[in-house]
Formats: structure tokens, sequence, C-alpha cells
């Protein structure tokens, strides 16, 4: 975690009279800039979601009717495709998790000159996301789902590779 010194730019007695009400309006901005995160996190999360569900939907439609001929090839290309959207899904989940971290330690730090750590206090009664029995990050359940459409993205390539051959 890093330290006050990075965090608080002046003191009380330099900062003048309206130093706690500007601290903790900042703080409440910043809470709800946190939760904005966590929201836009969601819909990329269902951004990715619908377009994975879209294309392992129109692959076993179009295996119903389309000319046998044109199919590995069409299978090749798409599930590429869907690897790569998948690759950039799990990319953003990351990414998404180190803002939230670096958001949460600042929230931490701004609480250290509060009268109430709450979001410090509900963590470590969590035990930090170390403790599964207490919590499970979303992350850490949230990082496999690109991987399962990844799994069927590969399993599409090789069934269209195999297809070649024949």
């Amino acid at each position: 975690m890093s330290s006050d010194n990075e965090l608080l730019r002046q003191s009380e007695k330099e900062y003048g009279a309206h130093y706690r009400v500007h601290y903790l309006e900042l703080y409440k901005l910043y809470v709800e800039m946190a939760d904005n995160i966590s929201e836009r996190r969601q819909s990329a999360n269902s951004f990715f979601l619908t377009i994975n569900t879209a294309i392992v939907g129109l692959v076993s439609y179009l295996q119903l009717g389309q000319d046998a001929s044109t199919r590995p090839v069409f299978y090749l290309v798409i599930s590429v495709a869907g690897s790569i959207i998948c690759f950039m899904w799990y990319r953003l989940v990351l990414s998404y998790k180190q803002l939230n971290s670096g958001k949460f330690e600042v929230i931490h730090l701004i609480e250290q000159n509060l009268p109430l750590s709450l979001y410090d206090a509900e963590w470590k009664m969590l035990g930090k996301g170390k403790d599964h029995k207490k919590y499970i990050p979303f992350t850490h359940i949230e990082i496999f789902v690109p991987w399962v459409f990844f799994g069927l993205h590969a399993f599409v390539f090789l069934y269209g590779l195999t297809s070649l051959t024949k």
C-alpha cells in the first residue's frame, strides 16, 4: 500500500477552513467512481458474453443448414475470431481487476484520515480475499468465463481442421 505522502498534498492548516468538508466530499466522489468502474466492468462482461453466445449459436445454427464443403473454412475463421475476442475479454477482466485494486488502495488510504474505515474493515472481515470460506473475489470466478468460451472456440477450430483433411 502507498503512503500518506502520496495522498495528502497539503495539511489541514495549509489548506484552510474547508479541509474536512472537501476531504469528505472527495472521498464520497472517489467511492462513487469506484462503483462506476464496477458497473462498466459488468457491462463489458455482458457485451463479451453476448458476442460469444451469438458466435456459438451461429456455429450451431449453420451446422444444420450450411453446405458441408464450406463448413471447415467457416469454422476456422469464426473460431479464430472468437478466440481473439476471448483473449481481449480476459485482458479486460485483468485490467478492471488492477484498476479496482488501485482504487480500493486509495480508498483505504483516505479512510486512514476518517473516523471510520468501512471498506478497510469489510475487506479485513472478508479475509482480504484470501480465505475462500469467507469470500471468493468476483475476479477469481469471472476470469474463467472467457476461458470456457475459448475452449469452445478451440473445439470448433479443431473440428474445422479435421474436417478439412477429410
